[in-house]
């Protein structure tokens, strides 16, 4: 067998049942070798799409996604969803095609240095140098992306190392990483921190996801009894209704969330990187508290807030270990959720009561792949979720065009759950070109956009910090978004009045094919509350809730 199919084997050994791709001519060999293989390949209409549909598809289905593309033009479109991958702490194995070996350096036809080019936002990198090395490399590239703090892997293989031949598909050989317990000694100081404290708060991110530690965590915040609030990669970890839930923090985040941090004697960081989006003014932020902070990668402890204890190591053993009653009741009674108006002055859609309805109605086994802008902070705001997978963004990279691929590689994750796109009409025309694929392959996918004929949150920014001076975010000239989704053979509707949202919703809900709500909303509306920059996170712009 050539290098190819030796690659497309070693893909099979590590349980890979979908790819996302786009072929070219550096990675033909690999194409070649997929023709009949039982590895299924989604073909996108991006190679970005493609990397971003891996990422949805790891995030729901909790195992490494991956994607291929063809060297030069293949390959750098890749960047971003890599990019995105790391910031977000994705596994991902991304293979590109190469130039031959005997071309590298030569600067031949689509030839980049992709290696070169993705060195800060991957894990690792791997140059295949023959075939022989394949099954080793796909095993420790597998290992590499899932262990640890997981993230992206790159696989570059040169176009003659996939043509060569070999005797046989060689026997694997790789490392394996274990993650190290929890310091006992920390634990005992983490644990007197937590028994004199009066005003504890538990901050939680995405690494209990992450992690899968999101049954250990529920059970150690409900015996703690401590409040709890959440980054945007960290909704679901706590059910939405759950009342020790004051919701997300930070320059969106809850009144009530925010507050309690900056009120609180001791803050339980878990799985968080203390994002500057997250603690405002970082010199203000929770400025009476004491910090325990428990994480998997050692680098993030101390790198923005110094804890009083660090705990480096696997979550579940730690939480585990911390789960005491504490004595905090008149805390408790203080920490309350705060109440939402629902009700805008005008007859039109209200943004955020229209997407709490449509998670409300959704049931239990959706995912909402959420697109980058107030709509996002909306459904961050607002969505119900019971679990983490049915909320699905990209928080550290903030990608416009993130939701429609994620969605895809949402659906090939888990084809029985109802996956639903929430996105603006700034969003969706970064990678519009998908809902080719959405048709394609007859994906009943729902869309719902939502248009407000303006980059919403730029203008939010323009009319509060720059004087109304409204440069470049007007998007009144976007297409008629239903038209063309109906020239896919895409089912739509348009929604005007609030008080046809029920109606809408349930039918978006009922389709069992792919359909797009083009959802018209108030250009001026904005997301509130907001922490302006550089200010602490209980100094807040309130506006008016709707």
């Amino acid at each position: 067998m050539n290098g190819a199919k030796v690659l497309i084997d070693a893909l099979e050994r590590e349980g890979v049942d979908v790819v996302f791709g786009y072929p070219g001519g550096a990675i033909m060999p690999v194409y070649d070798a997929l023709y009949g293989a039982k590895v299924k390949h989604v073909l996108v209409r991006h190679e970005q799409a493609a990397v971003l549909a891996a990422d949805g598809y790891a995030r729901v289905s909790g195992r490494v996604g991956v994607c291929l593309a063809t060297s030069g033009p293949g390959a750098t479109n890749l960047v971003t969803g890599i990019a995105n991958a790391h910031l977000d702490s994705i596994p991902l194995v991304a293979i590109t095609g190469q130039v031959p070996t005997s071309a590298l350096g030569t600067d031949a036809f689509q030839e980049v240095d992709i290696i070169g080019i993705t060195l800060p936002i991957v894990k690792h990198s791997f140059l295949v140098r023959s075939a022989a090395e394949l099954p080793a490399t796909v095993c420790e590239a597998f290992d590499l992306a899932r262990s640890g703090r997981p993230g992206p892997v790159l696989i570059d293989l040169p176009k003659d190392v996939a043509s060569e031949e070999v005797a046989a598909s060689p026997a694997r050989h790789c490392r394996r990483h274990d993650l190290p317990a929890p310091d006992s000694r920390k634990l005992e100081r983490a644990l007197g921190l937590m028994k004199s404290s009066r005003r504890p708060v538990i901050y939680a991110g995405g690494g209990i996801v992450l992690a899968q530690a999101v049954d250990v965590f529920r059970r150690f915040a409900a015996t703690t009894g401590a409040p709890v609030v959440t980054t945007l990669k960290g909704i679901g970890v706590l059910r939405t209704e759950d009342e020790q839930n004051l919701g997300m923090i930070g320059m969106h985040g809850s009144a009530a969330a925010n507050h309690a941090v900056q009120g609180s004697d001791l803050l339980i960081a878990v799985g968080v990187r203390f994002d500057d989006r997250a603690t405002g003014k970082l010199s203000e932020f929770a400025p009476h508290a004491k910090v325990i902070h428990l994480d998997i990668d050692g680098a993030e402890v101390g790198k923005r807030r110094a804890p009083e204890v660090g705990l480096v190591g696997a979550i579940e053993p730690a939480l585990d270990h911390l789960a005491v009653r504490l004595d905090i009741d008149p805390w408790q009674r203080m920490c309350t959720r705060e109440a939402w108006s629902y009700e805008p002055p005008t007859d039109g859609v209200y943004g955020p009561r229209l997407l709490k309805k449509l998670t409300e109605a959704a049931g239990e086994h959706f995912t909402v792949c959420c697109d980058v802008g107030q709509h996002q902070m909306w459904v961050a705001q607002h969505g119900r979720f019971t679990q983490p997978e049915q909320h699905l963004t990209s928080g550290g990279l903030g990608t416009m065009g993130y939701g429609l691929p994620a969605a895809i590689g949402a659906h090939f994750a888990d084809p029985a759950r109802q996956v639903i796109n929430v996105t603006g009409d700034g969003s969706i025309m970064m990678n519009f070109q998908e809902l080719v694929t959405v048709a394609r392959y007859r994906l009943p996918i729902k869309i719902v956009v939502m248009d407000n004929q303006s980059l919403g949150l730029v203008r939010q920014w323009q009319e509060l910090f720059f004087d109304e001076r409204y440069s470049e975010v007007d998007l009144s000239d976007n297409p008629d978004f239903v038209r063309v989704a109906e020239s896919l053979g895409i089912a739509g509707a348009t929604l005007e009045r609030g008080s046809d949202e029920d109606d809408a919703v349930e039918a978006l809900l009922a389709a069992t094919e792919a359909r797009i709500l083009h959802v018209r909303i108030d250009r001026k509306a904005n997301v509130w509350p907001l922490v302006p920059p550089n200010r602490a996170n209980d100094d807040m712009l309130v506006g008016a809730h709707r």
